[in-house]
């Protein structure tokens, strides 16, 4: 089984340890795992804003570069959700260009959607013990309606006990530009959102989307909070004894 790994640019650029604990997990399945240099950004960011130009132009080399995989697999809800839900729509009026697309949308799977579905035992092996609460990111839970694949795993470790945030269907406030755009409105959601995260008694947070945990985490951190906050494949891969996401243990 040959899988492509589509590493995102925030993986990329602020935590490459989700890439190397994702290609971990992979590797555990007993995939043939490939990360193709051609790969840029997913082109969110411009469809997003409306920049359909810039955003088709990103699609194809993306399309073309992850041509003739068996699977391809994001750990990131919102760049999963672009290769399959946005990418068709880009493509409607070429007949030609659609047809891949919706070939590499039927080949793609966010990460823990993938682990769920090949059965997840032999993947999951952390030496971690204590209470755990998910963040389910906008995209992974409304574009592909991922819920229950991250807590199916998480039940999987011995010594974790899954908490439940109290309305965590809520945008954290991140949302790609919307932070940027709107950074007031921002603010008070990621507030609210861990203000959820610390009463829910949870020791570690995580989510599929580096995005969203940037967020809380840098809130968490300003609010002297103890919790730490990691990448959901970092603590399926054991990988959390290095610092957290904003560790607020580290300056």
């Amino acid at each position: 089984m040959r899988v492509a790994l589509f590493v995102t640019c925030l993986v990329d650029l602020f935590r490459p340890s989700v890439g190397f604990a994702t290609v971990r997990l992979l590797e555990r399945l007993g995939a043939e795992v490939v990360v193709p240099p051609e790969q840029t950004c997913c082109g969110q960011p411009a469809y997003n804003n409306g920049d359909f130009e810039t955003a088709r132009a990103i699609a194809r080399q993306v399309i073309a570069a992850f041509d003739g995989f068996d699977h391809v697999v994001v750990p990131s809800g919102s760049c999963a959700g672009m290769l399959v839900r946005h990418y068709p729509e880009l493509f409607r009026d070429e007949p030609e260009t659609l047809a891949r697309s919706q070939t590499l949308a039927a080949r793609t799977r966010e990460l823990s959607a993938f682990l769920a579905e090949s059965g997840g035992d032999p993947v999951v092996d952390a030496p971690f013990s204590g209470k755990v609460a998910i963040h389910d990111s906008c995209s992974a839970r409304r574009e592909l309606g991922i819920h229950a694949a991250p807590r199916a795993l998480l039940g999987k470790l011995a010594g974790v006990e899954s908490v439940e945030l109290k309305e965590a269907e809520t945008c954290c406030g991140f949302g790609g530009t919307f932070c940027v755009k709107y950074p007031d409105i921002s603010a008070r959601m990621v507030t609210d959102k861990a203000d959820a995260v610390i009463a829910s008694g949870a020791d570690v947070l995580v989510s599929g989307d580096l995005g969203c945990l940037m967020n809380i985490a840098g809130r968490l951190k300003r609010m002297d909070s103890t919790v730490r906050v990691y990448h959901l494949a970092e603590l399926l891969a054991g990988m959390t004894d290095a610092p957290g996401i904003a560790d607020p243990d580290k300056t």
